[in-house]
Protein backbone atom coordinates (compact mmCIF):
# COMPACT_ATOMS: atom_id res chain seq x y z
CA UNK A 1 0.00 0.00 0.00
CA UNK A 2 1.50 3.35 -1.08
CA UNK A 3 1.15 6.70 0.65
CA UNK A 4 -2.33 8.29 0.66
CA UNK A 5 -2.51 10.44 -2.48
CA UNK A 6 -4.44 13.71 -2.38
CA UNK A 7 -5.43 15.69 -5.45
CA UNK A 8 -6.07 19.40 -4.76
CA UNK A 9 -7.98 21.71 -7.11
CA UNK A 10 -8.28 25.40 -6.17
CA UNK A 11 -10.39 28.00 -7.95
CA UNK A 12 -7.98 29.72 -10.38
CA UNK A 13 -7.41 32.96 -8.46
CA UNK A 14 -4.41 34.01 -6.34
CA UNK A 15 -6.45 34.23 -3.13
CA UNK A 16 -7.48 30.58 -3.54
CA UNK A 17 -4.21 29.07 -4.78
CA UNK A 18 -2.11 30.37 -1.85
CA UNK A 19 -4.21 28.89 1.03
CA UNK A 20 -4.60 25.63 -0.93
CA UNK A 21 -0.82 25.47 -1.21
CA UNK A 22 -0.53 26.08 2.56
CA UNK A 23 -2.91 23.18 3.21
CA UNK A 24 -1.05 20.87 0.81
CA UNK A 25 2.32 21.70 2.37
CA UNK A 26 0.84 20.76 5.77
CA UNK A 27 -0.34 17.43 4.30
CA UNK A 28 2.97 16.79 2.52
CA UNK A 29 4.70 17.23 5.90
CA UNK A 30 2.33 14.51 7.23
CA UNK A 31 3.56 12.05 4.60
CA UNK A 32 0.85 12.49 1.96
CA UNK A 33 1.60 12.37 -1.73
CA UNK A 34 0.15 15.52 -3.33
CA UNK A 35 -0.96 16.35 -6.87
CA UNK A 36 -1.80 20.06 -7.19
CA UNK A 37 -3.97 21.01 -10.18
CA UNK A 38 -3.79 24.57 -11.50
CA UNK A 39 -5.18 25.80 -14.79
CA UNK A 40 -2.61 25.84 -17.62
CA UNK A 41 -2.57 29.65 -17.47
CA UNK A 42 -1.89 29.85 -13.72
CA UNK A 43 0.46 26.86 -13.71
CA UNK A 44 2.89 28.84 -15.90
CA UNK A 45 2.66 31.84 -13.56
CA UNK A 46 3.28 29.74 -10.42
CA UNK A 47 6.26 27.97 -12.02
CA UNK A 48 7.74 31.27 -13.24
CA UNK A 49 7.38 32.83 -9.78
CA UNK A 50 9.08 29.95 -7.91
CA UNK A 51 12.54 30.91 -6.70
CA UNK A 52 15.60 28.64 -6.62
CA UNK A 53 15.24 27.85 -2.91
CA UNK A 54 11.58 26.76 -3.30
CA UNK A 55 11.30 23.03 -2.67
CA UNK A 56 7.60 22.82 -3.53
CA UNK A 57 8.34 20.65 -6.56
CA UNK A 58 10.06 18.07 -4.31
CA UNK A 59 7.02 17.75 -2.01
CA UNK A 60 4.12 18.50 -4.34
CA UNK A 61 3.53 17.45 -7.94
CA UNK A 62 2.36 20.53 -9.86
CA UNK A 63 0.17 19.70 -12.88
CA UNK A 64 -2.37 21.59 -14.97
CA UNK A 65 -5.48 21.29 -17.12
CA UNK A 66 -7.11 23.87 -19.47
CA UNK A 67 -9.61 26.40 -18.07
CA UNK A 68 -11.61 26.66 -21.31
CA UNK A 69 -10.45 30.18 -22.25
CA UNK A 70 -8.08 31.23 -25.03
CA UNK A 71 -4.63 32.42 -23.84
CA UNK A 72 -5.53 36.02 -24.78
CA UNK A 73 -8.85 36.15 -22.84
CA UNK A 74 -9.06 38.10 -19.55
CA UNK A 75 -9.11 35.80 -16.52
CA UNK A 76 -10.26 38.71 -14.32
CA UNK A 77 -13.67 38.45 -16.03
CA UNK A 78 -14.81 36.04 -13.33
CA UNK A 79 -18.26 35.27 -14.77
CA UNK A 80 -16.85 34.24 -18.16
CA UNK A 81 -14.01 32.30 -16.49
CA UNK A 82 -16.42 30.42 -14.18
CA UNK A 83 -18.68 29.40 -17.08
CA UNK A 84 -15.69 28.20 -19.11
CA UNK A 85 -14.45 26.17 -16.12
CA UNK A 86 -17.81 24.39 -15.79
CA UNK A 87 -17.85 23.62 -19.50
CA UNK A 88 -14.33 22.23 -19.87
CA UNK A 89 -12.61 21.28 -16.61
CA UNK A 90 -14.74 18.35 -15.27
CA UNK A 91 -13.90 16.15 -18.25
CA UNK A 92 -10.23 17.23 -18.21
CA UNK A 93 -9.97 16.49 -14.47
CA UNK A 94 -11.43 13.02 -14.95
CA UNK A 95 -8.89 12.32 -17.72
CA UNK A 96 -6.04 13.49 -15.47
CA UNK A 97 -7.21 11.24 -12.60
CA UNK A 98 -7.57 8.21 -14.91
CA UNK A 99 -4.07 8.80 -16.27
CA UNK A 100 -2.63 9.21 -12.75
CA UNK A 101 -4.43 6.14 -11.42
CA UNK A 102 -3.10 4.01 -14.28
CA UNK A 103 0.45 4.55 -12.97
CA UNK A 104 1.60 1.85 -10.54
CA UNK A 105 1.05 2.74 -6.84
CA UNK A 106 -0.11 6.25 -7.72
CA UNK A 107 -3.89 5.99 -7.38
CA UNK A 108 -5.55 9.12 -5.97
CA UNK A 109 -7.24 8.32 -2.65
CA UNK A 110 -8.88 11.69 -1.91
CA UNK A 111 -9.86 14.84 -3.79
CA UNK A 112 -9.92 18.18 -1.97
CA UNK A 113 -11.91 20.69 -4.03
CA UNK A 114 -12.28 24.42 -3.57
CA UNK A 115 -15.82 25.33 -2.45
CA UNK A 116 -16.02 27.36 -5.70
CA UNK A 117 -15.10 24.23 -7.71
CA UNK A 118 -17.90 22.05 -6.33
CA UNK A 119 -18.18 20.15 -9.63
CA UNK A 120 -14.90 18.38 -8.70
CA UNK A 121 -16.76 16.74 -5.79
CA UNK A 122 -19.14 15.24 -8.36
CA UNK A 123 -16.20 13.96 -10.44
CA UNK A 124 -14.79 12.30 -7.30
CA UNK A 125 -18.17 10.81 -6.40
CA UNK A 126 -18.61 9.29 -9.85
CA UNK A 127 -15.11 7.80 -9.66
CA UNK A 128 -15.61 6.41 -6.13
CA UNK A 129 -12.91 8.59 -4.54
CA UNK A 130 -13.08 10.15 -1.05
CA UNK A 131 -13.97 13.84 -1.28
CA UNK A 132 -13.52 16.92 0.84
CA UNK A 133 -14.22 20.61 0.29
CA UNK A 134 -11.85 23.37 1.42
CA UNK A 135 -13.22 26.87 2.07
CA UNK A 136 -10.36 29.37 1.60
CA UNK A 137 -12.49 32.44 2.45
CA UNK A 138 -14.25 33.21 5.75
CA UNK A 139 -16.83 30.80 7.14
CA UNK A 140 -19.32 33.71 7.08
CA UNK A 141 -19.00 33.89 3.28
CA UNK A 142 -19.87 30.21 2.92
CA UNK A 143 -22.66 30.57 5.48
CA UNK A 144 -24.11 33.21 3.13
CA UNK A 145 -23.66 30.96 0.08
CA UNK A 146 -25.23 27.96 1.84
CA UNK A 147 -28.17 30.18 2.89
CA UNK A 148 -29.14 31.12 -0.70
CA UNK A 149 -32.44 29.22 -0.69
CA UNK A 150 -33.42 30.74 2.67
CA UNK A 151 -32.54 34.24 1.38
CA UNK A 152 -34.85 33.60 -1.63
CA UNK A 153 -37.63 32.17 0.59
CA UNK A 154 -37.40 35.16 2.95
CA UNK A 155 -37.73 37.61 0.04
CA UNK A 156 -34.23 39.09 0.55
CA UNK A 157 -32.95 38.15 -2.93
CA UNK A 158 -34.69 37.07 -6.14
CA UNK A 159 -33.97 33.90 -8.14
CA UNK A 160 -31.07 35.65 -9.90
CA UNK A 161 -29.42 36.50 -6.58
CA UNK A 162 -30.23 40.22 -6.91
CA UNK A 163 -31.19 41.84 -3.57
CA UNK A 164 -34.87 42.91 -3.57
CA UNK A 165 -33.85 46.05 -1.68
CA UNK A 166 -30.75 47.49 -0.09
CA UNK A 167 -30.93 46.57 3.60
CA UNK A 168 -28.92 45.25 6.55
CA UNK A 169 -29.59 41.61 7.50
CA UNK A 170 -28.22 39.01 9.90
CA UNK A 171 -28.07 35.30 9.02
CA UNK A 172 -28.39 34.55 12.73
CA UNK A 173 -28.77 36.79 15.82
CA UNK A 174 -25.04 36.46 16.61
CA UNK A 175 -23.68 36.89 13.05
CA UNK A 176 -22.33 40.34 12.09
CA UNK A 177 -24.90 42.43 10.17
CA UNK A 178 -24.26 42.54 6.42
CA UNK A 179 -25.51 44.82 3.69
CA UNK A 180 -27.43 42.94 0.98
CA UNK A 181 -25.50 44.88 -1.68
CA UNK A 182 -22.34 43.26 -0.33
CA UNK A 183 -23.20 39.57 -0.76
CA UNK A 184 -20.16 37.88 -2.34
CA UNK A 185 -21.83 37.54 -5.75
CA UNK A 186 -23.62 40.93 -5.64
CA UNK A 187 -20.49 43.10 -5.66
CA UNK A 188 -18.57 41.56 -8.55
CA UNK A 189 -18.77 43.30 -11.93
CA UNK A 190 -22.01 44.07 -13.78
CA UNK A 191 -25.42 42.35 -13.44
CA UNK A 192 -24.49 39.67 -16.01
CA UNK A 193 -21.34 38.74 -14.08
CA UNK A 194 -23.26 38.77 -10.78
CA UNK A 195 -25.81 36.31 -12.21
CA UNK A 196 -23.01 34.06 -13.56
CA UNK A 197 -21.31 33.99 -10.15
CA UNK A 198 -24.64 33.44 -8.38
CA UNK A 199 -25.49 30.50 -10.68
CA UNK A 200 -22.04 29.04 -9.97
CA UNK A 201 -22.73 29.37 -6.22
CA UNK A 202 -26.09 27.56 -6.51
CA UNK A 203 -24.57 24.71 -8.56
CA UNK A 204 -21.62 24.34 -6.17
CA UNK A 205 -24.01 24.19 -3.19
CA UNK A 206 -25.67 21.12 -4.75
CA UNK A 207 -22.37 19.34 -5.38
CA UNK A 208 -20.93 20.18 -1.95
CA UNK A 209 -23.69 18.14 -0.28
CA UNK A 210 -21.83 15.05 -1.58
CA UNK A 211 -18.59 15.98 0.24
CA UNK A 212 -17.51 13.83 3.18
CA UNK A 213 -15.81 16.78 4.90
CA UNK A 214 -15.96 20.58 4.65
CA UNK A 215 -12.95 22.31 6.20
CA UNK A 216 -12.29 26.03 6.57
CA UNK A 217 -9.21 28.25 6.71
CA UNK A 218 -10.56 30.02 9.78
CA UNK A 219 -10.89 29.40 13.50
CA UNK A 220 -13.77 29.05 15.91
CA UNK A 221 -12.55 32.01 17.99
CA UNK A 222 -12.76 34.32 14.95
CA UNK A 223 -16.18 33.25 13.65
CA UNK A 224 -18.00 31.27 16.31
CA UNK A 225 -21.44 32.41 15.07
CA UNK A 226 -20.85 31.14 11.50
CA UNK A 227 -19.58 27.76 12.74
CA UNK A 228 -22.58 27.49 15.09
CA UNK A 229 -24.94 28.21 12.20
CA UNK A 230 -23.23 25.61 9.95
CA UNK A 231 -21.62 23.05 12.27
CA UNK A 232 -20.67 20.86 9.28
CA UNK A 233 -17.98 23.45 8.35
CA UNK A 234 -14.94 22.57 10.47
CA UNK A 235 -12.28 25.21 11.18
CA UNK A 236 -8.67 23.99 10.67
CA UNK A 237 -6.96 27.39 10.43
CA UNK A 238 -5.74 29.87 10.03
CA UNK A 239 -3.21 28.06 7.84
CA UNK A 240 -0.07 30.20 7.78
CA UNK A 241 3.43 29.27 6.70
CA UNK A 242 4.67 30.71 10.00
CA UNK A 243 2.66 28.04 11.87
CA UNK A 244 4.86 25.31 10.37
CA UNK A 245 7.99 27.49 10.14
CA UNK A 246 7.78 26.99 6.41
CA UNK A 247 7.70 29.11 3.31
CA UNK A 248 4.69 30.39 1.43
CA UNK A 249 4.27 29.30 -2.20
CA UNK A 250 1.81 29.57 -5.07
CA UNK A 251 2.41 33.23 -5.97
CA UNK A 252 1.55 34.44 -9.49
CA UNK A 253 4.34 37.06 -9.38
CA UNK A 254 7.99 36.70 -8.28
CA UNK A 255 8.55 38.05 -4.74
CA UNK A 256 10.89 40.98 -4.21
CA UNK A 257 12.76 39.76 -1.11
CA UNK A 258 15.01 42.85 -0.98
CA UNK A 259 12.23 44.61 0.94
CA UNK A 260 13.02 42.41 3.98
CA UNK A 261 16.51 43.87 4.36
CA UNK A 262 14.98 47.35 3.88
CA UNK A 263 12.56 46.56 6.74
CA UNK A 264 15.55 45.55 8.90
CA UNK A 265 16.77 49.16 8.67
CA UNK A 266 13.48 50.72 9.88
CA UNK A 267 12.59 51.46 13.54
CA UNK A 268 10.28 48.99 15.37
CA UNK A 269 6.53 49.42 14.65
CA UNK A 270 7.11 52.33 12.27
CA UNK A 271 6.28 51.03 8.78
CA UNK A 272 2.90 51.22 7.03
CA UNK A 273 2.62 48.06 4.90
CA UNK A 274 0.32 48.64 1.90
CA UNK A 275 -0.92 45.74 -0.26
CA UNK A 276 -4.15 45.17 -2.18
CA UNK A 277 -3.97 41.54 -3.27
CA UNK A 278 -4.23 40.31 -6.83
CA UNK A 279 -7.47 41.88 -8.15
CA UNK A 280 -7.74 45.49 -6.94
CA UNK A 281 -7.35 48.07 -9.72
CA UNK A 282 -7.15 51.86 -9.26
CA UNK A 283 -7.85 54.66 -11.68
CA UNK A 284 -5.19 57.34 -11.97
CA UNK A 285 -6.88 59.82 -9.58
CA UNK A 286 -7.27 57.28 -6.77
CA UNK A 287 -3.75 55.91 -7.26
CA UNK A 288 -2.29 59.40 -6.97
CA UNK A 289 -4.34 60.23 -3.84
CA UNK A 290 -3.05 57.02 -2.24
CA UNK A 291 0.55 57.94 -3.09
CA UNK A 292 0.11 61.47 -1.76
CA UNK A 293 -1.64 60.15 1.36
CA UNK A 294 1.33 57.89 2.13
CA UNK A 295 3.68 60.82 1.57
CA UNK A 296 1.58 63.02 3.89
CA UNK A 297 1.96 60.57 6.81
CA UNK A 298 5.72 61.31 6.92
CA UNK A 299 6.15 57.67 8.04
CA UNK A 300 8.13 54.90 6.35
CA UNK A 301 5.98 52.74 4.06
CA UNK A 302 6.34 49.55 2.03
CA UNK A 303 3.88 49.58 -0.87
CA UNK A 304 3.15 46.59 -3.13
CA UNK A 305 2.42 48.01 -6.59
CA UNK A 306 1.48 45.13 -8.90
CA UNK A 307 2.40 45.64 -12.58
CA UNK A 308 -1.35 45.76 -13.38
CA UNK A 309 -2.65 47.75 -10.38
CA UNK A 310 -3.59 50.75 -12.55
CA UNK A 311 -4.67 50.91 -16.14
CA UNK A 312 -1.94 53.45 -16.95
CA UNK A 313 0.92 52.70 -14.55
CA UNK A 314 3.71 54.12 -16.72
CA UNK A 315 3.40 57.66 -15.37
CA UNK A 316 0.78 57.20 -12.65
CA UNK A 317 2.92 58.34 -9.70
CA UNK A 318 2.51 62.05 -8.85
CA UNK A 319 5.26 64.22 -10.31
CA UNK A 320 8.40 64.11 -8.17
CA UNK A 321 6.90 61.49 -5.81
CA UNK A 322 9.77 58.99 -6.15
CA UNK A 323 12.38 61.62 -5.27
CA UNK A 324 10.43 63.01 -2.33
CA UNK A 325 9.83 59.62 -0.67
CA UNK A 326 13.06 57.91 -1.75
CA UNK A 327 14.48 57.73 1.78
CA UNK A 328 11.39 56.37 3.60
CA UNK A 329 9.21 54.83 0.88
CA UNK A 330 9.75 51.48 -0.81
CA UNK A 331 7.65 50.22 -3.76
CA UNK A 332 7.85 46.57 -4.87
CA UNK A 333 5.96 44.51 -7.46
CA UNK A 334 5.09 41.66 -5.04
CA UNK A 335 6.21 41.00 -1.46
CA UNK A 336 6.73 37.89 0.71
CA UNK A 337 3.72 39.03 2.70
CA UNK A 338 3.79 36.69 5.70
CA UNK A 339 7.44 37.52 6.34
CA UNK A 340 6.67 41.24 6.00
CA UNK A 341 3.74 41.10 8.44
CA UNK A 342 5.77 39.19 11.02
CA UNK A 343 8.57 41.77 10.82
CA UNK A 344 8.98 43.88 14.01
CA UNK A 345 9.24 47.14 12.05
CA UNK A 346 5.67 46.88 10.65
CA UNK A 347 3.17 49.15 12.46
CA UNK A 348 -0.04 48.56 10.48
CA UNK A 349 -1.47 46.96 7.35
CA UNK A 350 -3.36 49.05 4.76
CA UNK A 351 -5.24 46.18 3.09
CA UNK A 352 -8.00 45.23 0.64
CA UNK A 353 -9.16 42.75 3.35
CA UNK A 354 -8.98 39.56 1.31
CA UNK A 355 -9.32 36.61 3.71
CA UNK A 356 -5.68 35.48 3.32
CA UNK A 357 -4.39 38.97 4.06
CA UNK A 358 -6.85 39.26 6.95
CA UNK A 359 -5.63 35.96 8.46
CA UNK A 360 -1.99 36.90 7.92
CA UNK A 361 -2.49 40.26 9.64
CA UNK A 362 -4.48 38.72 12.51
CA UNK A 363 -1.97 35.87 12.85
CA UNK A 364 0.82 38.42 13.32
CA UNK A 365 -1.03 40.84 15.63
CA UNK A 366 -1.00 43.74 13.14
CA UNK A 367 -3.78 46.42 13.20
CA UNK A 368 -5.57 47.20 9.91
CA UNK A 369 -6.66 50.09 7.74
CA UNK A 370 -9.42 48.63 5.55
CA UNK A 371 -9.88 49.41 1.85
CA UNK A 372 -12.07 46.59 0.41
CA UNK A 373 -12.45 46.30 -3.35
CA UNK A 374 -15.03 43.58 -4.12
CA UNK A 375 -16.60 40.20 -3.24
CA UNK A 376 -16.13 39.04 0.38
CA UNK A 377 -13.78 41.90 1.32
CA UNK A 378 -16.58 44.14 2.69
CA UNK A 379 -17.72 41.40 5.08
CA UNK A 380 -14.11 40.86 6.19
CA UNK A 381 -13.85 44.60 6.89
CA UNK A 382 -16.88 44.38 9.19
CA UNK A 383 -15.15 41.58 11.14
CA UNK A 384 -11.94 43.64 11.43
CA UNK A 385 -13.62 46.92 12.43
CA UNK A 386 -16.87 45.96 14.15
CA UNK A 387 -16.40 42.46 15.59
CA UNK A 388 -12.70 42.11 16.48
CA UNK A 389 -12.04 45.90 16.76
CA UNK A 390 -8.51 45.64 15.34
CA UNK A 391 -8.80 48.20 12.53
CA UNK A 392 -10.45 51.24 10.96
CA UNK A 393 -12.27 51.71 7.65
CA UNK A 394 -11.48 54.47 5.15
CA UNK A 395 -14.31 56.74 3.99
CA UNK A 396 -14.82 57.97 0.41
CA UNK A 397 -15.62 61.58 -0.48
CA UNK A 398 -18.54 62.70 -2.72
CA UNK A 399 -16.58 61.66 -5.82
CA UNK A 400 -16.07 58.15 -4.48
CA UNK A 401 -12.38 58.86 -3.80
CA UNK A 402 -10.46 58.06 -0.62
CA UNK A 403 -8.47 61.27 -0.24
CA UNK A 404 -4.89 61.84 0.91
CA UNK A 405 -6.09 63.61 4.06
CA UNK A 406 -8.46 60.73 4.93
CA UNK A 407 -5.54 58.29 4.61
CA UNK A 408 -3.26 60.46 6.75
CA UNK A 409 -5.95 61.03 9.41
CA UNK A 410 -6.81 57.34 9.74
CA UNK A 411 -3.14 56.32 9.94
CA UNK A 412 -2.69 58.81 12.82
CA UNK A 413 -5.90 57.66 14.54
CA UNK A 414 -4.94 53.97 14.30
CA UNK A 415 -1.35 54.35 15.44
CA UNK A 416 -1.98 56.95 18.18
CA UNK A 417 -4.56 54.69 19.85
CA UNK A 418 -2.52 51.90 21.45
CA UNK A 419 -5.64 49.82 22.18
CA UNK A 420 -5.80 48.71 18.52
CA UNK A 421 -2.37 47.08 18.81
CA UNK A 422 -3.23 45.58 22.20
CA UNK A 423 -6.42 43.99 20.83
CA UNK A 424 -4.57 42.77 17.73
CA UNK A 425 -1.95 41.03 19.90
CA UNK A 426 -4.68 39.51 22.10
CA UNK A 427 -6.50 38.18 19.02
CA UNK A 428 -3.24 36.80 17.61
CA UNK A 429 -2.67 34.84 20.83
CA UNK A 430 -6.15 33.27 20.69
CA UNK A 431 -5.81 32.39 17.00
CA UNK A 432 -2.28 30.96 17.25
CA UNK A 433 -3.31 28.79 20.22
CA UNK A 434 -6.02 27.28 18.00
CA UNK A 435 -3.54 25.68 15.62
CA UNK A 436 -1.22 24.47 18.40
CA UNK A 437 -1.59 21.03 19.93
CA UNK A 438 -4.76 20.94 22.04
CA UNK A 439 -6.41 23.77 20.09
CA UNK A 440 -9.74 23.27 18.36
CA UNK A 441 -8.39 23.81 14.82
CA UNK A 442 -5.49 21.45 15.55
CA UNK A 443 -7.88 18.70 16.74
CA UNK A 444 -10.12 19.12 13.68
CA UNK A 445 -7.09 18.98 11.39
CA UNK A 446 -5.77 15.82 13.10
CA UNK A 447 -9.18 14.13 12.69
CA UNK A 448 -9.27 15.20 9.02
CA UNK A 449 -5.82 13.68 8.43
CA UNK A 450 -6.82 10.41 10.13
CA UNK A 451 -9.92 10.18 7.92
CA UNK A 452 -7.86 10.71 4.75
CA UNK A 453 -5.30 8.09 5.84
Amino acid sequence: MGKPHVLAIPYPAQGHVIPFMELMQCLANQGFRITFVNTDFNHKRVINALSEEDNVGDMIRLVSIPDGLDPSEDRNELGILSEAIFRVMPEKLQELIEKTNAADDMAITCIIADASMGWAVEVARKMGIKRAVFCPASAAVYATCFSVQKLIDDGIINNNGTPIKNQMIQLSPTMPPMNTSQFGWACIGDLTTQKQIFDLTVKCNEFITFADWIVSSSSYELESAAFTLFPNILPIGPLLASNRLGKQSGYFWPEDKTCLSWLDEQPPRSVIYVAFGSFTVFDRTQFQELALGLELTKRPFLWVVRPDITVELGDSYPEGFDDRVSIRGRMVGWAPQQKVLSHPSVACFLSHCGWNSTMEGVGNGVPFLCWPYFADQFLNQSYICDVWNVGLGLDKDKRGIITRSEINNKVEQLLDDKTFKARALHLKEKVVNNVREGGRSHKNFSNFIEWMK
